[in-house]
């Protein structure tokens, strides 16, 4: 049975089942293994995790620590309050319209900061004349119909996940600053530094970047130090705001002091550090990268919102939840009548009934004609998410053209 224990009542002889927390905040070769002596749990306890589940299967148990399952089931009904609260933002125009212009929009980013990536390795400075009216398109895009732009950023592939997990924050983070009502000129800043917030990695060999193995500790030090080398690059960057750079600087701070590089905590963090490091987050643990499988978006964000107890403000991972919605644009859901569908597109009114394109039957597992359902007039709803890898299905092939 998988349990979730605090820290404080981890011991030796247990198995540590999932740590619990960001792959990129912890040098663990996995996330589940044997608590053998003091030193494991030493170890454990100096990554800042709060919480770990357990395997009582494989080690000892805890009798009063709640299941995974009941985990599970409080923190989905906590997602389905959230996405009650208060309508999304609206649109301006068809999410068909907006499709072709975003695709072109998510291509040209991409090439933009490959390129900016390959110059500050040459000791270039980044060219804001080429960043600003970029980041000014996207956010642009995303006012018009951010259900075009937002899902591209789910299509990675291992060798350019640097370069689209730039592109991805960038987008993220201008629905996110959209939802918290602020000025169009503090969001475009906001944008601005999503989309450099890992320029430092320019730094980094790509032998440690694209390592498809455990990080030496030496190795993750120089990984955790691209935060530092991103704040020195941006410094020396002509018209960089200090909005932006709050966005690079402190991306990987944690809201209880946990985080790095400066430890800082609370609201010593600004609002846009705070609010880079649950985008940041979201976007790395819903990736497939060599060493480590992307999850589904709505398990992301159960996730989000089990951690804001502890290292990310609680306030600001739900506000991040609704611009996005439970079941982000791009997911795989289950429908009751057994069908599985991709989101479409969601419903500004009601973050539970978005547009979604039915086309496998899960029960009877054989593919339908494709079809495009309206939940919102329709008597059909959501049964949970699925994960795409366990049935064989391509979301590519699916998404809007």
């Amino acid at each position: 049975m998988i349990k979730k224990i605090a820290i404080a009542e981890l011991k030796p002889g247990m198995f540590i089942h999932d740590l619990n927390m960001g792959w990129l905040d912890h040098n663990f070769l996995r996330n589940s293994f044997a608590v053998h002596d003091e030193a494991d749990l030493r170890k454990v306890r100096e990554t800042g995790v709060h919480e770990v589940y357990i395997d009582t299967a494989k080690g000892l148990d805890v009798a009063h620590a709640p299941t995974s399952e009941e985990t599970t089931r409080e923190l989905h009904q906590r997602l389905e309050a959230i996405a009650e609260e208060e309508p999304a933002p609206l649109r301006s125009v068809a999410l068909a319209e907006e499709m072709h212009r975003a695709r072109k929009l998510h291509n040209e980013a991409h090439r933009i900061v490959r390129d900016m990536m390959g110059d500050i390795r040459l000791g270039k400075q980044i060219e804001m004349e080429k960043v600003e009216p970029m980041v000014e398109n996207m956010v642009d895009s995303i006012f018009r119909h951010q259900d075009a732009l937002i899902p591209l950023s789910r299509l990675k592939t291992h060798d350019d996940y640097t370069f689209l997990h730039s592109v991805s924050v960038c987008a993220l983070l201008v629905a996110f600053a959209r939802t918290l009502n602020l000025p169009r000129d503090t969001i475009k800043e906001i944008a601005i530094g999503g989309l450099l917030h890992d320029v430092g990695k320019a730094q980094v060999p790509e032998s440690i970047l694209n390592k498809p193995a455990k990080l030496t500790d030496a190795e993750f030090d120089k990984m955790k130090n691209h935060v530092v080398q991103s704040k020195i690059i941006l410094l020396h960057t002509p018209g960089i705001s200090q909005i932006a750079l709050d966005v690079a600087a402190e991306h990987h701070e944690r809201f209880d002091g946990t985080g790095y590089p400066n430890k800082y905590k609370g609201d010593q963090i600004s609002l846009y550090g705070q609010m880079g490091a649950v985008v940041d987050v979201y976007d790395a643990i819903t990736s497939n990268r060599v060493y480590h499988k992307g999850m589904p978006a709505t398990e992301a964000l159960r996730r989000l919102l089990e951690w804001s107890q502890f290292h990310f403000n609680p306030e600001l991972v739900q506000a991040f939840i609704r611009s996005i919605g439970i079941y982000p644009t791009g997911s795989l859901v289950r429908l009751e009548s057994g069908r599985l569908g991709v989101v479409l597109e969601q419903n500004a009114e009601k973050l539970l009934l978005p547009r979604v394109k039915v086309f496998y039957h899960a029960e009877k597992r054989y593919y339908l004609p494709p079809e495009e359902v309206d939940l919102s007039l329709s008597q059909d709803r959501i049964l949970g998410h699925e994960n795409p890898e366990q049935w064989g299905i391509d979301m590519r092939a699916w998404m809007p053209a």
